[in-house]
């Protein structure tokens, strides 16, 4: 028998009897998933407020048959962790949301003339910082809350969080940390001084326009130089995190030793998340094939050391653990593979085949569910 319920209602153990999408191509949570309090999470986090389940439950809790008061206290103590996870997830994306905001709003500010206020973008951005910094599993999901409309503003926030992410991966000191992760919210602060039809326009810029584009990190340079609440060291990253080792980037061309490796940072964590978000003009990518991508088919434009820390901020899907691929299909990792860490060995569940994705590179991994 199968019945809709609330997702305040349900508990570890249902059993999904229809895939859960949420405006996305693919489920986010597959029918006949077993729910965990990851899965809870989950829903959660993507606004989900009924679902449709199975009677039966699965008990993932196997408590000794001792006194019935026993049992009571166990049902009490998954209710009061699941209670605490989605309260927190759920402060963390409201916390989100409301950075996301103020920050469109210095924005606007700054395209209609205001000056640049550092103080005001720090009070807004190191809240995040400290908390997600605790939380990074939610950091490879930070995609899922951009949209077209507001891509700008959700990028500069969440390209803030995952500089500084990135910077303690590195293991940089704590005040580099949060000095980066707020350089890495500026970055394209000069977005707001390049003409607003250029941002808008849907179609692919012409070679001129992109020239205009490309300004941006002198004029976000520029709007922070007098301001002794940014080191010099993370301006020079501002202006430098569009060029790359090779030569091939903006606006000056440097490369090498000539580059910063704060620099290299904040062009990481700018790279992964555009390329793993939709915007006006391209569809998003999976960001496990976004990170393979800045290691392997750009090889020598980043800094190895940076993309390694992408690595391991993500982390190694490992044997267990259910996964969606980005040609649809769902299923659960068999065993992991080190040297190639995002492409372990699948078991599809609708067909029981056990696909090596190092020999299906037309496939990666979407999103890893619990």
């Amino acid at each position: 028998m199968e019945t809709y319920r609330n997702l305040g209602d349900l508990r570890p153990g249902a059993i999904l009897a229809e895939d859960v999408f949420a405006n996305t191509a693919h489920p986010i949570v597959r029918k006949g998933t077993t729910l965990d309090m990851e899965h809870l999470e989950i829903l959660h986090l993507f606004a989900i407020k009924r679902v449709k389940v199975e009677e039966r439950i699965v008990n993932r809790v196997q408590p000794e048959q001792t006194a019935g008061s026993t049992a009571g206290t166990i049902e009490t103590d998954l209710d009061q962790l699941l209670e605490n996870k989605v309260s927190r997830t759920k402060d963390l994306h409201t916390m989100y949301n409301k950075a996301v905001n103020e920050y469109k709003r210095e924005f606007t500010s700054w395209r209609s003339g205001m000056k640049l206020d550092i103080a005001k973008v720090r009070l807004l951005i190191m809240p995040l910082l400290e908390t997600y910094m605790e939380h990074r599993k939610l950091l490879v999901i930070l995609n899922e809350y951009s949209n077209r409309k507001e891509y700008m503003y959700h990028h500069a926030v969440s390209v803030g969080m995952l500089t500084a992410a990135l910077a303690s991966e590195l293991e940089y000191p704590k005040g580099i940390t949060l000095q980066l992760g707020l350089a890495g919210t500026l970055a394209d602060c000069g977005m707001a001084k390049v003409p607003s039809q250029l941002l808008e326009k849907a179609a692919f810029l012409t070679k001129s326009e992109f020239s205009e584009v490309k300004k941006h990190p002198i004029l976000s340079y520029q709007m922070m130089q007098d301001s002794p609440l940014l080191r010099q060291e993370m301006k020079l990253a501002v202006l430098q995190h569009h060029e790359r080792l090779d030569g091939s980037g903006y606006p000056r061309g440097d490369q090498g030793e000539k580059i910063s490796q704060y620099a290299q940072v904040i062009a990481v964590a700018d790279v992964f998340h555009a390329m793993t978000c939709e915007r006006v003009y391209r569809s998003k990518e999976s960001p496990y094939r976004v990170a393979e991508m800045l290691k392997e088919e750009d090889f020598g434009k980043f800094d190895p050391a940076v993309v390694d820390a992408l690595y391991d901020m993500i982390g190694m899907p490992v044997a267990g653990d259910q996964v969606i691929l980005t040609n649809g299909d769902s299923g659960s990792v068999v065993i992991g593979n080190p040297a190639f860490p995002f492409r372990p060995v699948v078991k599809v569940k609708n067909t029981g085949e056990e696909v090596d994705l190092t020999a299906h590179r037309a496939v990666s991994i979407e999103k890893v569910i619990g």
